[in-house]
């Protein structure tokens, strides 16, 4: 089988290549970056371009979006990005773009690292891009799509978050709160382990823990 992988150098997305490249089944991994990831591998073709380009028209590697399944886990914060549209280019409109060069070139099916509490309809901005994003991918007709909407992550980023790092620490505490379990932090490798093994659906918090499970 054929991997495709968005967000390869990401928390999440790294982690995916990881596992993907270290299962017997998945033959070939291809990474679309926009800057070398650093990782080797005989079975990873990592392709190191221009996002814009998929948004601007048809680039010629634009064809080899293609394989058995689509995994996405692009995405970046407000502050990085520099603003609200900024921050939606990345996580909206170039995550919609692959997953429709994806679907015409005949892939079957996607897996899409969404958000915890991703509404269309949230007055909050993260969790309504989250949401609508999830709500155009349904309708580009794939075979077999599973979002997994994790919470706030935990792991080492290649490029350290402190806000974060700081925010899971406190949710760490308040997660043991009774009826807040809700909130605890997972870990990228979590999200990654059900990324390759979940079934069709919608998968939050608590059922990304499980599925993440040896």
């Amino acid at each position: 089988m054929e991997a495709v992988v968005v967000g390869a150098t990401g928390l999440v997305g790294r982690q995916i290549v990881r596992l993907l490249l270290e299962t017997p089944e998945w033959k070939k991994v291809r990474t679309f970056v926009r800057r070398p990831s650093g990782m080797q591998h005989p079975k990873l073709d990592e392709r190191v371009v221009d996002f814009e380009e998929l948004l601007k028209g048809g680039p010629p590697w634009r064809k080899d979006v293609a394989g058995q399944t689509l995994f996405s886990s692009l995405g970046t914060t407000l502050k990085q990005a520099g603003g609200k549209a900024a921050q939606w280019r990345v996580d909206y409109d170039y995550q919609y773009a692959f997953a429709a060069a994806a679907r015409e070139n005949g892939v079957r099916a996607m897996v899409l690292i969404s958000s915890y509490g991703a509404d269309a309809r949230s007055v909050n901005f993260y969790l309504s891009m989250k949401g609508k994003l999830e709500e155009a991918v349904k309708k580009l007709g794939f075979e077999r799509l599973t979002i997994l909407r994790p919470g706030m992550l935990a792991g080492r980023r290649e490029v350290p978050r402190l806000g974060e790092n700081v925010g899971a620490a406190v949710l760490r505490v308040v997660s043991k709160i009774p009826g807040l379990g809700a909130w605890r932090p997972i870990d990228g490798e979590t999200v990654a382990r059900a990324a390759i093994r979940a079934p069709a659906g919608v998968f939050s918090l608590g059922e990304l823990f499980d599925l993440g499970k040896e």
